[in-house]
């Protein structure tokens, strides 16, 4: 795995502008038995457990993502604050060196890194195609987008074993690397609201 470090400040960026169109709340995304709540409160309840991972650092939630209630009116302002730690905690090349925790999983810290980077893209194509707002591929973004497929590609199996991802939706191979992450993640790059 490669240190993606320098990917994740322009991904972030990307994936806060979008998150801060998706509304209604109960507006349905790609990402199955997520409306744009649900999936925010996904993201809320598991990046405090990823930035620790890329720390090193050990994080213990209160309860499960299923009882956690963390969408309130200042969601945004949390999402924000969140993001920027979890960039901070992946820019030091040596957050993607060696192994890291993850809950009770061990793993290459670049592993780890990665998941952020497909949390800010994956998740951010599902909240734009929620708001029906396209992601912007920027330079920076498109690598992302190929750093996050190969990452697909490489964990699919597990992934979707574990329920992460759903089956591959075919891509063709000459589609834009977006698209192609997106299929490896279980998503359909055509999927609209």
């Amino acid at each position: 795995m490669t240190d993606h470090s320098a990917l994740l400040r322009p991904a972030a960026a990307e994936f806060l502008r979008v998150a801060a169109a998706a509304q209604p709340l109960t507006a349905p995304t790609p990402c199955t038995g997520y409306d744009v709540r649900g999936l925010l409160n996904h993201l809320l309840y598991w990046g405090p457990w990823l930035a620790a991972a890329g720390r090193r650092e050990t994080y213990t939630a209160t309860g499960t993502e299923a009882d956690a209630v963390l969408v309130g009116e200042d969601w945004l302002a949390t999402l924000e604050k969140q993001t920027e730690d979890l960039v901070d905690a992946f820019a030091p090349a040596a957050a993607w060196e060696g192994l890291a925790t993850l809950g009770s999983a061990t793993m290459p810290a670049a592993t780890v890194g990665d998941m952020v980077l497909g949390e800010f893209v994956i998740h951010g194509w599902d909240l734009a195609r929620a708001a029906g707002t396209p992601l912007t591929c920027s330079e920076e973004a498109t690598a992302a987008a190929e750093a996050v497929r190969a990452s697909a590609v490489a964990m699919g199996e597990q992934a979707r074993a574990m329920g992460v991802y759903g089956p591959e939706v075919p891509v063709p191979a000459g589609a834009p690397a977006l698209d192609r992450a997106l299929g490896a993640s279980g998503r359909d790059p055509a999927w609209t609201v």
